[in-house]
């Protein structure tokens, strides 16, 4: 399908954000899964998916541990998910997923970085069927048919895999997720994961127009100033 694994570079749009904001974001992620579905990681996959993924983005284990001990604890705070979609300078499509313990705060957040940057923001629904919600993986190899046929026998259902540059892609429905995950690792012993995530990728993409750059810029940044804000997805293509 030709996605390759530049669409993580661009088109799913994660910028870098600050040490403490990233501690911060996998911090509330952590205590939320914890609080879900248990402290214990070897029981709780999706637990056990962030924890890894933070660790690969070098958060502290005593980040970690605080996250997990406070969601081990009476009461705290009660986080629920928030997605917010609309249209972002030059046109792109966005969706900008929150954990909040206030709507109001966080919907006036994001609103107020659209309305800074002469962007839009939509109804429910307005971009999001404009995008495949997917659970991706990335790792070594070049044997792409070895991993369709493994995930065939373990019974799951696959969007796509692409292999290019020493690294395989798998694709598959975000419901699929620990599934494929369980599959890769019974299926290959010594599996290092470098990308395990559920994302949106754009079915199409839409180019930015040089003199509308500064702005996407702005609207990027003040959307990872949010301390809500958790991820950013987003059609564009930035000119070189």
């Amino acid at each position: 399908m030709g996605r390759s694994f530049e669409v993580r570079k661009m088109s799913m749009a994660k910028t870098a954000a600050s040490k403490s904001k990233l501690y911060a974001k996998y911090g509330k992620q952590i205590y939320v899964a914890a609080k879900n579905g248990g402290a214990e990681p070897e029981a709780n996959p999706t637990l056990r998916s962030i924890i890894d993924k933070a660790k690969r983005e070098q958060v502290p284990a005593h980040v970690i541990e605080k996250a997990i001990d406070k969601a081990s604890g009476a009461g705290g705070e009660d986080y629920t998910p928030a997605r917010y979609e609309g249209f972002g300078p030059g046109g792109c499509s966005v969706i900008i997923d929150c954990l909040t313990d206030n709507n109001n705060r966080t919907i006036t957040d994001v609103r107020n970085c659209f309305t800074k940057t002469n962007s839009k923001m939509g109804a429910p629904g307005s971009v999001s069927h404009a995008f495949d919600h997917l659970a991706i993986f990335v790792f070594a190899g070049n044997d792409g048919d070895a991993v369709l046929e493994a995930m065939l026998e373990a019974d799951v259902d696959v969007t796509d895999v692409e292999t290019e540059n020493g690294q395989v892609t798998l694709f598959a429905p975000a419901a699929e997720f620990n599934k494929a995950r369980q599959a890769l690792s019974e299926a290959f012993e010594d599996i290092k994961l470098a990308v395990e995530e559920i994302a949106f990728v754009p079915q199409s993409r839409n180019e930015i127009p040089a003199d509308e750059l500064p702005m996407f810029e702005k609207f990027m940044s003040m959307l990872n100033d949010c301390d809500d804000v958790q991820e950013i997805y987003h059609d564009a293509t930035l000119p070189e």
